[in-house]
């Protein structure tokens, strides 16, 4: 079971963000506020696009 970080890009300005694959909270973008990442209880649904995934040690 696999808990990373990503390396998400939003679709409305293209501002790259870090974030939990599993986040409790939505996630907005610093930049424009547009949605990036949604809780759904278990792995959240993303919004945007992921540009690499970052392995947790």
């Amino acid at each position: 079971m696999a808990q990373n970080f990503l390396r998400i890009e939003c679709h409305e300005c293209g501002n790259q963000q870090i974030v939990y694959s599993r986040a409790s909270n939505k996630v907005d973008c610093m930049v424009c506020g547009e949605a990036l990442l949604v809780p759904t209880g278990g792995k959240a649904d993303i919004k945007a696009d992921v540009v690499e995934e970052l392995a947790a040690e």
